[in-house]
């Protein structure tokens, strides 16, 4: 395949289907089934997907936690206002950040948030004009984050969030990512509970999520374009329950994008894992054989992203773009607080 273009994946989105806050019940977002097969389509409630599921499938779920990533300070001794988004931690107090304004943030600056309580130097500009810079404090920089940081909401999202865990999935664990694995979002501890009642087996995986998943994709021809990297970790526990499910003949099935990328790039050629961490710059799209997974539960993603495009490797680009036009004609609601979808195979 030479060539893929990114208009391919174009589809039509109202603005008002975008999804600005979380509902009350996470799980009675709707739940869009289709068959990655056929092109099936059945509209569901999320708490549905137990009926979907199995004894003796495994669910792998992205245990990584958002961090209150976005800081805003002022450039030591003047009222210049300075915004800092934390893209990734290089080493202790140093941090590869987005900054705005960007001239206003030379090597050597420093910026001061929260009246002192934290203080940044720019050490650094490093490639598309991130700066490195390293902080300094008193006490413990999670708590002082916590304090002053604000969730990095995603850029289309315009509304404040009121309570800062709902862009958390109940069951984040490890500090790290700069956006939420929204796929997540739709459990609540009571249904996670009633899965493994059930005897599905649940599995984590941690990646954190860098804000490069929101990054467009700028080449008409999709093969050009670059993927972000991103740090993913799988602990042989974890590693053990997928590759038993596996050998069982059971069904793996990913919540969200993300585990997808960390399972299918820790994977070996015949789809087993071991612990292993690293760092991730995995590209799905149409074409690609998936080792791991069998099923994914995920939300309604920008048109030409990089997401609907690693959907459409599992699903075919016919049957998923009909099923997001499906989705508008039935004012789903999309994006990060928007519904989902459970692409797997219905006649199974």
């Amino acid at each position: 395949m030479e060539q893929l273009l990114k208009s391919d994946f174009y589809y039509d989105l109202p603005e008002e289907l975008i999804a600005q806050d979380p509902l009350e019940d996470r799980s009675s977002s709707r739940l869009m089934v289709l068959d990655k097969n056929t092109g099936e389509i059945r509209h569901k409630v999320f708490r549905d997907i137990v009926s979907y599921l199995e004894p003796g499938d495994c669910l792998v779920i992205n245990n990584t936690k958002v961090i209150p990533a976005r800081l805003y300070g002022a450039k030591e001794g003047t009222d210049a206002k300075i915004e800092v988004l934390l893209l990734k931690r290089r080493e202790n107090d140093i941090w590869e950040t987005l900054v705005k304004p960007g001239k206003k943030c030379k090597i050597g600056t420093r910026i001061i948030f929260g009246e002192g309580l934290l203080v940044g130097e720019v050490i650094d500009i490093v490639e598309e004009g991130n700066r490195l810079i390293q902080f300094h404090y008193e006490g413990i920089f999670e708590e002082i984050l916590d304090k002053l940081g604000q969730m990095p909401l995603p850029p289309y999202i315009t509304h404040q969030l009121k309570d800062k865990n709902r862009y958390q999935t109940v069951y984040a664990k490890y500090d790290g990512s700069a956006a939420a694995p929204t796929a997540g979002l739709h459990f609540t501890p009571e249904l996670l509970k009633q899965v493994r009642d059930m005897g599905v087996e649940i599995a984590e995986v941690t990646l954190h999520v860098g804000l490069g998943t929101f990054r467009p994709v700028k080449e008409d021809n999709v093969l050009n374009h670059h993927m972000h990297s991103e740090f993913y970790r799988i602990e042989q526990s974890e590693a053990d329950k997928i590759n038993r499910a596996k050998t069982e003949g059971h069904r793996i099935i990913s919540v969200g994008t993300t585990s997808t990328r960390t399972l299918e790039s820790a994977a070996d050629e015949h789809g087993f894992l071991t612990e292993k961490s690293g760092w991730t710059e995995i590209f799905i799209y149409p074409g690609y054989q998936f080792k791991v997974i069998d099923a994914l539960i995920t939300n309604f993603h920008l048109p030409e992203s990089t997401l609907v495009m690693l959907v459409s490797a599992l699903a075919g680009r016919e049957h998923v773009l009909h099923a997001y036009e499906e989705a508008v004609k039935e004012k789903y609601r999309f994006f990060s607080f928007g519904d989902a979808m459970f692409v797997c195979d219905l006649s199974k």
